[in-house]
């Protein structure tokens, strides 16, 4: 699936779902289409899916972790991207921590830390690098609809770039390298894993399939992760399962009972599934270090 495409089905099932209005389904696919630009209409806060008070407890982090904006050189252009490790941290496995089609939110920095605190070396990069990075966008929906303006290529590029950084690190075992990715980003994790061969682990949440042909060219054990209700993703489910089977590649899928697509995110109220997210949560660390043992 094209990416602008997975953009509008985005926005369309946030309208069928009741969660956004017709009219500001109307505005964003405009936005989307680049038919208008947001000023002027309702402002989004990058911060207003993120209410304060509204994330679980049992996914809080504490001290004892070194963070920081990182910078990777890629091919055309650096990538930004938030970096979470333990203090005094060596050997450990790495995971790249793809975002959703908002860019690098507080979120995703804040899932980062998460893996920290387990015991990973993290990094989400920022895929609107080539943007000028998602603080630039005044709205959510800006930075969606400049996410639909890059080339998946230069994508996979600026994720193979964010790759190398991770390995590079003295923190991190270069043998040791997984990806994890929501929404969208669960999408260019499946890319990500038929494109790079380093890739040793991976967990996409609910992301769409990668084209099936370049299945063969995974080498990273895969754990997708799926909402019951969530019908658009899942009606891939199948096909992918097949392809994964065909191909004797290491996989094994979870679909959580009651859970909508975005059930991980704890700070959208409408979406967040607390039970699903505490299971799936750690369902992805035994995952990762059973492929990535220290």
């Amino acid at each position: 699936m094209a990416l602008s495409d997975y953009l509008r089905e985005e926005i369309l099932e946030e309208a069928d779902l009741g969660y956004i209005s017709t009219e500001e389904r109307d505005r964003k696919l405009a936005v989307l289409d680049g038919r208008m630009n947001s000023s002027g209409a309702h402002k989004e806060a990058l911060m207003s899916a993120e209410p304060s008070g509204s994330k679980d407890p049992e996914f809080e982090t504490g001290p004892n972790l070194y963070t920081a904006m990182a910078s990777a050189k890629g091919e055309r252009s650096d990538v930004l991207g938030y970096l979470a490790k333990p203090n005094q941290a060596t050997n450990l496995p790495g995971v790249v921590v793809i975002h959703e089609n908002k860019g690098l939110t507080p979120h995703i920095e804040d899932v980062a830390r998460r893996f920290a605190r387990e015991g990973f070396v993290a990094i989400a990069p920022d895929l609107l690098s080539r943007k000028g990075g998602t603080s630039r966008f005044a709205t959510p929906t800006d930075a969606t609809a400049a996410l639909r303006d890059i080339p998946s290529g230069e994508l996979d590029e600026d994720l193979m770039a964010t790759v190398s950084f991770l390995a590079s690190d003295p923190s991190v075992n270069p043998e040791n390298i997984a990806v994890v990715g929501f929404c969208f980003g669960g999408g260019m994790a499946w890319r990500l894993v038929t494109k790079d061969t380093r890739i040793k682990a991976a967990v996409p949440f609910y992301g769409v399939n990668p084209n099936l042909k370049y299945v063969p060219e995974i080498e990273a054990a895969v754990l997708a992760i799926y909402g019951e209700l969530d019908e658009r993703i899942n009606a891939g489910i199948d096909e992918i399962t097949q392809a994964m089977e065909k191909a004797n590649k290491t996989f094994k899928k979870i679909i959580y009972p009651g859970a909508q697509h975005a059930f991980h995110n704890d700070t959208n109220p409408d979406r967040y599934h607390p039970q699903a997210a505490r299971q799936a949560w750690q369902q992805t660390l035994d995952w990762l270090r059973q492929w990535m043992p220290k």
